[in-house]
């Protein structure tokens, strides 16, 4: 669910007033919330995000014996507004099934006395419950019984992309280049869909540990609560509380809370180079002057010589220069400081698809003239496979989280 700043940011300018926020409430009332919607152009109480969403209304039991009563062993992730919970439920009538029969479900347990995960909460039924696109996580339903607020999400075996890209392990193996490249092109999908005409929405919180993998590496965005519709009419932005997470948020919305569909596109390029470097977009575990990514890389990034430098190790033979150079020059339009110079979300899918052709193609010519040549493997080449077992640790303890429910 949402993030404040210290691992995330914290609100420095005065939270929003009137039906201009994404949320209102005039008594307090949980049930006078309102929400806007780009999609029905209205303002939507919470009955009625609830009775128009096309999500299945789970009773607490049914989500209490799905997980077996909430079992410590079933947890899949934790953090401040709750955890997450492996579940089984029956196909077509949803009701909790044996484990290890039906299908397999993903279940956020919000903590009962969290205000503000009540809010994003209501903001994740209100946008999972009107899309559907295959690079977004599927919400299946809901519930709202008393004080308990849960919801029940496809199960992504692989686990989120932070884990694949930080965590060492034999579960966690490298991600081959060929696999990043889809990761980032299929995020980008999912970005690109939200910032459409059709859709309008402001994703905010994009960063690694939000977006998921299928048994197949494919990558959809999932946690929705700090998503925002984005601005109406002649209006250039949207002016919101700062809300985000440490080195993914763009440096204009830090400084204003002006909003924008650019501000997910600085964020997508601090993404891009976690997925060339390997490294963390703030770590301060780096030498001096390496902890901020993208400060970090940007020289690199803008000397087709010294791109090598900025590139994962463990990605050795794996690329050419050539596309190298061409990905970074991409990652360095989206973190410009001037928002302008940032490319449209569609624009930046047609690019990765490109690179994805030109990768495609360099890795058969080298294949054709090197076959015995042998490189370093990385999860995605042949002969170096992962169980889907492995896509979790167990237990989750305070390590970030798929499905996160943020720490």
């Amino acid at each position: 669910m949402g993030i404040c700043f210290s691992g995330r940011i914290k609100s420095q300018t005065p939270p929003p007033t009137g039906l201009n926020s994404q949320y209102a409430s005039s008594n307090g009332n949980e049930n006078s919330y309102v929400i806007s919607s780009k999609v029905s152009s209205t303002l939507r109480t919470e009955g009625e995000i609830l009775q128009s969403s096309n999500l299945k209304d789970f009773t607490f039991s049914d989500l209490k014996n799905a997980t077996r009563n909430f079992r410590p062993d079933s947890v899949l992730g934790g953090g401040g507004f709750g955890s997450v919970f492996k579940g089984w439920v029956d196909e077509n009538s949803f009701i909790a099934a044996k484990p290890g029969t039906g299908m397999i479900v993903a279940v956020k347990k919000l903590h009962q006395e969290s205000f503000q995960g009540h809010r994003e909460w209501l903001a994740e039924v209100n946008y999972l419950g009107q899309f559907s696109h295959p690079n977004l996580v599927k919400l299946i339903g809901y519930c709202l019984e008393d004080d308990y607020r849960l919801l029940v999400y496809e199960f992504m075996p692989r686990g989120s992309l932070e884990n694949h890209l930080f965590r060492r392990g034999s579960y966690f193996q490298p991600l081959s280049w060929g696999l990043r490249l889809k990761v980032a092109l299929g995020a980008a999908k999912g970005l690109a869909f939200l910032h459409s005409d059709e859709s309008g929405v402001i994703y905010r919180d994009f960063k690694t540990s939000n977006i998921l993998l299928d048994s197949n590496y494919n990558a959809k965005l999932s946690d929705f609560g700090l998503a925002k519709d984005g601005p109406t009419g002649d209006k250039s932005h949207v002016s919101t509380r700062v809300m985000g997470t440490h080195g993914y948020a763009a440096p204009e919305y830090l400084a204003t809370g002006h909003l924008t569909t650019k501000s997910d596109v600085y964020s997508y390029g601090v993404v891009l180079l976690e997925l060339m470097s390997g490294r963390r977009a703030i770590d301060k575990n780096r030498p001096t002057g390496e902890h901020k990514l993208v400060d970090w890389s940007k020289p690199y990034l803008a000397n087709k010589r010294k791109v090598y430098r900025v590139m994962d190790n463990r990605l050795e033979g794996q690329y050419t220069i050539d596309v190298a150079q061409k990905v970074a020059a991409l990652a360095l339009k989206c973190i410009s400081l001037e928002p302008r110079l940032r490319p449209k979300m569609e624009e930046v899918v047609k690019e990765i698809e490109q690179l994805q052709d030109f990768s495609n193609l360099d890795s058969n010519r080298s294949g054709s003239h090197n076959g015995s040549r042998q490189r370093r493997r990385s999860v995605g080449d042949s002969g170096n496979k992962i169980a889907n077992a492995g896509a979790y640790l167990r237990p989750y303890a305070s390590s970030p989280t798929p499905y996160s429910t943020k720490i």
